[in-house]
């Protein structure tokens, strides 16, 4: 089993954007409706009720929606997906700490761990010429190599800024709202960074000719 190609690479399957969105975040959205009725859940599913409480019963099914979306990637393209790989690795060792030990600490800290490890992953990739970004965001959009590099470095630099914001608000909250921080408000902050990269994109977006050579 290969990993993916690279963004511009000429036999790198394409994978439908909304899709590609859909097993990105559908884990996430797994977690936060498991956290937010987790009662309801281990009600209907007594199994569930072993877990623990809501939080547990959410980073379970959060690792198997992964553990799925991993496995969709994979299926359709033939190849592993660099990020999502990161993710998933992440999520079982410290979502299986969480569930082992009963200390919500673990997955708390998942995502710092993620962004931290994403941000390293971008800027390591980069001082070795490649760069990463393309194979998570090639199917958005087609950009020139150095458009990739400069997207790259800037998303590189701002993954360890989300995961510094994470270490301050779930030493600082309760669960539930570091929960609803994770979902509601990692994400409208990711989207004004995204707009705030239009400028470079646009800058750097290769013609049609090119996109499709």
């Amino acid at each position: 089993m290969e990993f993916e190609k690279g963004p511009n690479e000429p036999d790198r399957k394409p994978i439908n954007p909304l899709l590609k969105l859909a097993l990105e975040l559908g884990p996430l959205g797994v977690f936060f409706f498991a956290n937010a009725r987790g009662e309801w859940l281990a009600e209907r599913f007594p199994a569930l009720e072993q877990l623990g409480g809501p939080l547990f019963v959410a980073t379970a099914l959060f690792i198997v929606a992964t553990l799925i979306a991993l496995t969709v990637s994979l299926i359709l393209t033939r190849r592993l997906p660099i990020m999502p790989l990161i993710t998933g690795v992440v999520v079982l060792i410290f979502g299986g700490l969480t569930l082992w030990l009963q200390d919500e600490t673990f997955i708390k800290m998942k995502p710092t761990i993620v962004n931290v490890l994403f941000g390293a992953t971008l800027l390591i990739g980069l001082a070795f010429g490649k760069s990463l970004l393309g194979y998570v965001f090639d199917s958005v959009f087609r950009l020139s190599d150095e458009g990739w590099e400069k997207l790259t470095l800037r998303w590189g630099l701002f993954f360890f800024v989300l995961a510094a914001l994470n270490e301050i608000v779930w030493r600082s909250v309760s669960t539930d709202m570091w929960v609803n921080f994770k979902v509601f408000g990692i994400m409208p902050i990711t989207f004004v960074f995204t707009l705030f990269q239009l400028p470079l994109i646009n800058r750097y977006t290769l013609p049609e000719k090119d996109a499709g050579s």
